[in-house]
């Protein structure tokens, strides 16, 4: 779970496998933004409410728009973190897509 600042819509989280990388270029297009960027280390509590290591889609201190990528909907279940470095969540996807009210794209490369 990554969080971003855009430059039109302000904060906005993603959600993509550990194994790749948030495609910005992409992220900023589906988002409507022409540029994206990622939050500063030192914001990320401010903002969220979370450390890093411990950052969820689910509970933050304001709801963002957020985006899975498209992999995620293959899956079965899916772990995100549950808010505490070290303590993941398992869920189906679309259960969790639902309940944050993402949407799906490929954000990631």
């Amino acid at each position: 779970t990554l969080v971003l600042h855009g430059d039109k819509t302000g904060h906005i989280v993603a959600v993509i496998p550990g194994n790749m990388e948030v495609d910005l270029k992409a992220l900023a297009k589906v988002s409507g933004n022409k540029k994206v960027e990622m939050i500063a280390m030192k914001d990320l509590l401010q903002v969220t409410g979370y450390i890093r290591g411990g950052c969820s889609p689910i509970g933050m201190k304001k709801r963002f728009p957020t985006y899975f990528h498209s992999t995620a909907t293959e899956q079965d279940v899916i772990y995100v973190s549950a808010g505490v470095r070290g303590l993941q969540l398992e869920m189906s996807p679309s259960d969790l897509i639902t309940f944050v009210g993402a949407e799906v794209a490929d954000v990631a490369i």
